[in-house]
């Protein structure tokens, strides 16, 4: 349980000065965003599974430097491909070794998503999931089930108002939590 200090200081600040909870925190929180960035970039899951151990590695070792008044996203994903690539090295010098039949096929697709495709479908998911569950039970059988507002409405036994509302709250927060993203240069 966190003491009162510990609750308030953030969780740059707590890393930064060495509490391992805040590490098991980003562990649980940019894991996944950092496993998917390496295995766009790999290919392969076992690998991408070793750059993310190894990014953490370094980032923990590295926590003494780092300034807390920083977003810990950003500088996640530069160690992740850091890593990522420290990964693919140590592989094809061990793969080097091997005769070419015992190589597994780890090529990388030509659809592979990029790594900004990547950061984008993880901040959209952080934003629907930080929506009240009901109206991300909304959102998600408009866009994912693709029913229409009152197919939602007899389907959640919900009157057509209150599903209108719930959608509109939610298309309202999801724009405020995502407006970082728009680029407000018209060029």
């Amino acid at each position: 349980m966190l003491t009162t200090a510990e609750s308030i200081r953030s969780l740059p600040e707590r890393f930064q000065q060495g509490d391992e909870t805040a590490l098991v925190e980003m562990y649980a929180e940019y894991s996944g965003p950092m496993f998917a960035a390496a295995l766009s970039r790999l290919g392969d899951r076992d690998m991408a599974a070793e750059a993310v151990q190894l990014a953490f590695l370094h980032a923990w070792r590295g926590a003494a430097d780092f300034d807390p008044t920083r977003a810990l996203q950003p500088w996640l994903y530069a160690i992740t491909r850091r890593a990522a690539v420290d990964v693919y090295r140590a592989n094809r010098r061990a793969a080097s070794e091997l005769p070419i039949e015992a190589l597994p096929d780890r090529r990388i697709s030509v659809d592979a998503q990029p790594l900004e495709e990547i950061w984008l479908i993880w901040e959209v998911r952080r934003a629907v999931d930080s929506l009240h569950p009901d109206e991300r039970e909304v959102l998600r059988l408009a866009y994912y089930e693709g029913m229409t507002q009152s197919e939602i409405g007899r389907a959640l036994g919900l009157p057509l108002g209150t599903v209108k509302s719930r959608a509109a709250r939610a298309q309202r927060k999801i724009g405020v939590l995502l407006s970082h993203l728009v680029d407000d240069d018209p060029e």
